[in-house]
C-alpha cells in the first residue's frame, strides 16, 4: 500500500509526515489571520484532534487526546461553533496548498449525506438515498474536489437547505443562518460551487465532473455550466432529450428533433475500440465496450440568450445483455474517449474520498447543530484529510497529470 493510500485510509498513520513542525505551520497557514493568539491555538489543536484520534471524532474524545485541560472540549466546541471566523478564507488557503501540491484534471462534485437524530441540526431532513435504499433523517451536503488520477480533495461545500428553512424564522434563528441564505435548488448550490472556485486565486482551471443524477434534474446545470463557459462531464438520466449532434453552434430557434439520450445511443451510435474492465457477476473482469453519440448541448448564457453547441453523449454498453452503463454528456468534444472515461472514473473517487472523510477524520461526528458550525467543522474535516493525504508530498509533484487530449 503507497503512503498515500495509507493516509486516505488511516489518518493515525503519519510516520512519514515531517510531525509536530509541518502541522503546525500547516495550522498557521489556515489560521493566521485569526486576531487572537488562542483562536488560532484551537484551530491547530482541533486539526489534530481530527488527525490523531481514533475513532469517532467527538469534540470530547478529540479533546482527550490532545490537551490535558478539563476544559478543553469546550474550547473546542467554543471554537468550531460559536468563535466568530471565516471559513472562506481558510478554504482559499486550503486550495492554494492543494492546488500547489496536485497535477489537477477535474473539479468533481460529489454530495455528503449526513444522518441525524431528531430535527433540529441545520438543514436536517427527511430523504430517499438511492444508494442506501431506504428514506433517511439527513443533512445533505454539496462538495467540490480537486481531482487528480487517483487523489480527489475537497476544497469547498454548501449545506442544501430544504423549504422548511425558508420562511421559518425561529427555526433559521436557532440555527444561525445568515438571512442573505436562501433554500436554493442543487443544480443552483453545484454551480454556485463551481463560479466560486473559477473566482478563487490560485485555483487551476479543469472541467467539471459529476454524476448527480440521483438527487436533482441534471438539465439546468447542464445548460448553465455550457451557457458560463465551463467544460464538464456529467451522469446524465436517460431520459434527458437532446438532439442530434451537427458539429457546429446554432441558434435555438432552429432546432433539431430531441430524443433521449438513451435513444440517440442506441439507434445512432458508434462502438468505440476503447473498453472498460468491470468485475462480473462470477467475480471476473468482464469487458464493456464504448457506444458514443454526437449531441447537441443546449446552453443557456448569462445574458438569458438560448444557444447550442456540439457535444458528445456515451455510455459503457455491455454486448452480452445488450444494455447501456451510466450514460455521460459532455462539451469536450475534442477530447479522446480514453481520456473521458478516465475523468468519469473521478466521479467514484470523490464519492469514495468522502466516505472516507466520513469513517476517518469526522465528518459524520459534528455534535453541534448551527449552519456556521457545519461549514467550519466541514473545513476543518477537509484540512485533516489534505494535510494527511499531501503534507509529504512536494510541491506539484503529488500525481502525474493526464496526456493531453
Amino acid at each position: 500500500m503507497s503512503t498515500i493510500q495509507e493516509a486516505r485510509r488511516n489518518p493515525t498513520a503519519r510516520g512519514w509526515l515531517d510531525g509536530a513542525t509541518a502541522l503546525t505551520e500547516f495550522s498557521r497557514r489556515l489560521f493566521g489571520h485569526l486576531p487572537r493568539a488562542d483562536q488560532q491555538r484551537w484551530g491547530h489543536l482541533y486539526l489534530q484532534g481530527l488527525l490523531d484520534t481514533p475513532g469517532k471524532k467527538s469534540v470530547r474524545r478529540m479533546a482527550e487526546a490532545v490537551a490535558a485541560s478539563p476544559t478543553a472540549h469546550q474550547s473546542l466546541q467554543q471554537f468550531v461553533s460559536a468563535s466568530p471566523w471565516d471559513w472562506e478564507i481558510p478554504r482559499g488557503e486550503l486550495l492554494r496548498w492543494a492546488a500547489g501540491r496536485l497535477s489537477t484534471r477535474a473539479w468533481t462534485l460529489a454530495p455528503a449525506v449526513l444522518p441525524k437524530r431528531g430535527d433540529h441540526s441545520v438543514g436536517v431532513h427527511r430523504r430517499f438515498v438511492r444508494e442506501q435504499g431506504r428514506t433517511l433523517n439527513c443533512q445533505l451536503g454539496l462538495a467540490v474536489l480537486l481531482s487528480a488520477a487517483d487523489v480527489h480533495v475537497p476544497v469547498d461545500w454548501r449545506l442544501h437547505l430544504p423549504e422548511r428553512w425558508a420562511g421559518d424564522r425561529a427555526v433559521r434563528s436557532r440555527a444561525r443562518v445568515p438571512e442573505a441564505t436562501r433554500p436554493q435548488p442543487l443544480w443552483a448550490q453545484a454551480l454556485e460551487l463551481v463560479e466560486t472556485l473559477a473566482a478563487r486565486p490560485g485555483a487551476v482551471p479543469a472541467p467539471v465532473v459529476a454524476d448527480l443524477t440521483a438527487l436533482m434534474d441534471i438539465r439546468p446545470l447542464v445548460e448553465r455550466l455550457s451557457g458560463h463557459g465551463h467544460g464538464f462531464l456529467l451522469g446524465v438520466d436517460g431520459h434527458l432529450p437532446l438532439a442530434v449532434g451537427r458539429h457546429a453552434p446554432r441558434a435555438l430557434h432552429e432546432p433539431a428533433a430531441p430524443v433521449s439520450a438513451r435513444q440517440l445511443l442506441l439507434q445512432g451510435g458508434i462502438r468505440h475500440p476503447d473498453v472498460a474492465l468491470t468485475a462480473g457477476p462470477d467475480g471476473h473482469p468482464r469487458r464493456l465496450h464504448v457506444v458514443s453519440s454526437p449531441a447537441e448541448i443546449p446552453a443557456l448564457r448569462p445574458d438569458g440568450s438560448r444557444v447550442s453547441s456540439p457535444g458528445r453523449v456515451f455510455a459503457e454498453w455491455d454486448a452480452t445483455h445488450r444494455r447501456l452503463g451510466r450514460i455521460w454528456l459532455t462539451n469536450l468534444a475534442q477530447r479522446r474517449m480514453s481520456e473521458l472515461l478516465s475523468l468519469a472514473d473521478a466521479s467514484a473517487g470523490a464519492r469514495a474520498t468522502i466516505g472516507t472523510l466520513g469513517e476517518h477524520y469526522g465528518l459524520l461526528d459534528f455534535e453541534g447543530r448551527s449552519f456556521p458550525g457545519w461549514h467550519r467543522h466541514t473545513t476543518l474535516v477537509a484540512a485533516a484529510y489534505a494535510y494527511a493525504l499531501l503534507s509529504g508530498a512536494p510541491a506539484a509533484a503529488a500525481t502525474a497529470p493526464l496526456a493531453a487530449a
